[in-house]
């Protein structure tokens, strides 16, 4: 069951949007209220999410909140990663929730929080179960990043790559399973905290992962699951296949479904973070989905 419509993913990371294309999110929060109002069009009680925060800014919201973008979204969301990119320690995770949750009339969730094993497995158990503590009783909605490593061969979603030394390598070992399957130590405890702490699990188009993520899932009693479909990947041929065969594969989850990416085609520059050329096309997407799916 599709739960809830995700606008985007973390607006204010530049691998994520270009800003520097989009000077003060104009272009951002005219896609983004479109975009709610379409979803809203079509289902008018789903609720709507502002694409998670990374960082976490509390000048980002204002900034939209003074453009109008949070009379056409309900909820708000953040993402935290203080163990391995913020500058902030782990344990000013609530500090840094209640900062948000003070300015908007929004719930607030955390739609991705994580630890990489980059380091060691330790570092990721210790932070699992920390966040764990921290988090689960302050927020209605806390989704753990993620079920699996990032396979090797493919790029992480990140504009400098490799220029960014450890940072990038990172992202390669965020999962509670390694690239190959194999638990690390933290998947030992995950099910002690579901169903109140969910997965996030990006798929890729066609991903050889989906059907061994949804046993992964019920195995560990997860009913929270937030993914994303690509607007990109709905040019791709075959693309409504792939995606009527994740949903169906994800049905038995409540899911937080995330739209985003620009087509190079469709975009002001041709990067899946550009703002798209014409707004209307993005909103025109989302719309399509939650017809097709929710």
């Amino acid at each position: 069951m599709v739960e809830a419509i995700k606008l985007w993913n973390e607006p204010n990371n530049m691998s994520h949007w270009d800003f520097d294309v989009d000077k003060g999110w104009r272009l951002f929060a005219n896609m983004a209220k479109l975009a709610g109002e379409a979803v809203k069009a079509e289902r008018p009680n789903l609720p709507r999410v502002l694409g998670g925060m990374s960082p976490i800014d509390a000048g980002f919201i204002r900034n939209l909140e003074g453009q109008g973008v949070l009379e056409h979204v309900d909820v708000v969301a953040i993402h935290g990663f203080p163990l391995d990119w913020n500058h902030w320690q782990l344990d000013e995770w609530p500090d840094r929730y209640r900062e948000i949750q003070s300015i908007v009339k929004h719930p607030v969730w955390i739609t991705e929080v994580g630890v990489s094993s980059f380091g060691a497995e330790e570092v990721q158990e210790f932070g699992l179960r920390r966040s764990a503590e921290l988090l689960l009783d302050l927020a209605p909605r806390v989704h753990w990043y993620s079920l699996y490593d990032l396979p090797k061969a493919w790029p992480a979603t990140t504009r400098h790559r490799e220029a960014e030394g450890s940072s990038y390598y990172r992202h390669f070992y965020m999962g509670l399973l390694r690239e190959d399957g194999t638990p690390k130590k933290a998947l030992r405890h995950f099910a002690d905290y579901t169903p109140a702490m969910g997965i996030c699990q990006w798929f890729h188009f066609e991903d050889h992962r989906l059907d061994d993520t949804v046993s992964w899932l019920k195995k560990l009693g997860v009913r929270k699951l937030r993914t994303g479909l690509s607007w990109a990947d709905s040019f791709r041929p075959g693309a409504d296949a792939w995606f009527d065969r994740q949903m169906k594969a994800l049905e038995d989850f409540d899911v937080t479904l995330t739209f985003c990416f620009t087509p190079e085609h469709r975009g002001h520059s041709p990067h899946h973070t550009s703002p798209p050329l014409q707004a209307e096309e993005f909103a025109g997407f989302c719309a399509r989905m939650v017809r097709r799916y929710a």
